[in-house]
């Protein structure tokens, strides 16, 4: 007899619909899983036959094919046991076909029965509601995350036991029903506040900045200085992702396994603060099957980067494409995939080895060639990407010590809110959420400036050597400075300010 089953293959970030073909035939027993499958599904006889005995039910002595089609995609992962489970019951007459018309199933098997976690199933009920499906059949830990997606019955599934009952119309499983309200948030915990960090006045300005328009910065400074603190500080001041924000980070960390297990929705920013010593394809992504790096995971939020020279130059220059285009895409042999990457980039480095030149307290001990090779390993075309430089030097000890608090990180969100409010009517109809995310046409429209605007930036390029993406990049974070002041007009002193965060000598 053969059986159908649908299910879902995951390529990316995106599902494709597979259907599990089940034949069961005379012959001597066995199992046979074709259909480009990787060593987790092949092993998944044992699984599935394991837990359809310790199920109580008959794991049929015949010769079984089971093929996952269309046969020329892989197939990878252990999601593929539940659905292959059913198709053995439905082949062998255990469950009505009936039953799993118009339904979609994943879900990996342990050896007693239990449905266990898989990974992405987000975008596999994404899919399933795409096929104009009606119901799925998920694991029970999974279905919060399931029921994000509307219109769709999701069927949480605690073993196999229970999901036989079901087909066979012994006994119901009812529907899940979300107890959460995805509008309504939890209240976030960060890891800083504004109002802890003692002095640093122009960093805290230029990490507003950065927030209200989504820009990138660089800070440089020697050791103790407080970079790490500012940048760990800098979630308490963005904005709250929307809900369609909320849920493109969801379905990201749904594919990597990384969606936490009482979190079905993500709704705040991310922050990832990955180690120098991370590869290539741990921070862009990649790999024999792709998975997303580091900057898919920072995507709407913060990738910082402590100890910037430290990573690996091919690392590093793997950011120049993704930091421009708001995406990564990975080729392999068998295609290419493309993960969202529109991340906030923050780094941190010491102006030189020791991290002391141009400390007026302590002296260097660095070479000058040694102190140049060092900021070398920046590249001026990945430093031209990065729209704000700022020092941030040693703090004094009467700051250090003073009781008095600094303005706190909530009244500093309300100012990048309502920047952020300006911007989202100025883009509205379009994919553009904040000032950073502009393009040339953008900057045409939207980055006027009069006379006096005109002759500062002619100069300024005249100064510092700029390049056309700098120049661009100089109007819009003008622009984010308009907003944040509430002026309509770019005005002299907003694209003053712009100017002075662009990079003269690291260090100096």
């Amino acid at each position: 007899m053969l059986a159908k089953v649908l299910s879902c293959a995951l390529i990316g970030l995106e599902g494709i619909l597979v259907q599990v073909e089940v034949d069961a035939s005379k012959g001597l027993p066995s199992l046979t899983i074709v259909g480009l499958p990787d060593a987790a599904i092949k092993e998944a006889s044992e699984r599935v036959r394991a837990a359809i005995r310790n199920s109580g039910l008959i794991f049929p002595s015949r010769r079984l094919t089971v093929n996952l089609a269309p046969a020329d995609i892989r197939k990878a992962g252990p999601a593929y046991d539940l659905p292959i489970a059913v198709g053995i019951l439905l082949a062998s007459e255990q469950a009505w076909p009936q039953a799993a018309e118009g339904a979609l199933f994943a879900g990996e098997l342990s050896l007693d029965g239990s449905v266990r976690h898989i990974p992405g199933v987000l975008p596999i009920a994404a899919v399933a509601r795409e096929a104009g499906l009606r119901r799925i059949f998920v694991p029970a830990a999974d279905a919060p995350e399931a029921a994000l997606v509307e219109g769709l019955e999701v069927i949480p599934v605690e073993d196999l036991a229970q999901l036989a009952a079901h087909l066979q119309g012994l006994q119901e499983i009812p529907p899940y029903r979300p107890t959460w309200d995805p509008a309504d948030p939890s209240p976030p915990k960060y890891a800083a506040d504004f109002a802890d960090i003692k002095g640093q006045e122009h960093a805290k300005r230029a990490l507003e900045v950065a927030a209200a328009g989504g820009h990138n910065v660089l800070m440089v400074g020697p050791p103790g200085a407080g970079k790490t603190l500012l940048a760990r500080s800098v979630p308490s001041i963005l904005p709250e992702m929307s809900l369609d924000e909320a849920l493109e980070v969801t379905k990201i960390y749904s594919v990597a396994g990384l969606l936490p297990d009482d979190t079905p929705l993500i709704r705040h920013r991310p922050f990832r603060a990955p180690h120098h010593t991370i590869s290539h394809a741990g921070l862009v992504g990649g790999g024999h099957w792709p998975r997303p790096g580091e900057i898919s995971l920072a995507h709407r939020g913060v990738l910082f980067l402590d100890e910037l020279p430290e990573f690996s130059s091919r690392a590093l220059e793997g950011l120049r494409q993704p930091m421009e285009d708001g995406v990564v895409t990975i080729s392999r042999s068998t295609g290419a995939l493309t993960f969202p990457a529109r991340f906030m980039l923050i780094a941190a480095m010491n102006p030189c080895p020791c991290g002391y030149w141009g400390d007026p307290v302590r002296e260097c001990t660095c070479s000058p060639a040694t102190v140049t090779r060092y900021q070398k390993r920046i590249s001026g075309p990945l430093l031209d990407r990065i729209d704000i430089h700022i020092e941030v030097p040693r703090v004094d000890y009467e700051k250090l010590t003073n009781d008095r608090r600094g303005e706190p990180s909530t009244a500093i969100r309300a100012r990048v809110e309502r920047a952020r409010e300006i911007q989202r009517r100025r883009f509205a109809g379009t994919p553009l959420t904040c000032n950073a995310e502009m393009g040339p046409v953008e900057v045409r429209e939207f980055c006027r400036l009069d006379d006096a605007g005109r002759s500062l930036v002619r100069a300024a390029m005249q100064q510092l050597q700029m390049s056309a993406r700098a120049f661009h990049r100089i109007l819009k974070l003008a622009r984010t400075i308009a907003d944040l002041a509430g002026s309509e007009r770019i005005e002299t002193a907003h694209l003053a300010e712009a100017i002075q965060y662009r990079p003269r000598k690291i260090g100096g």
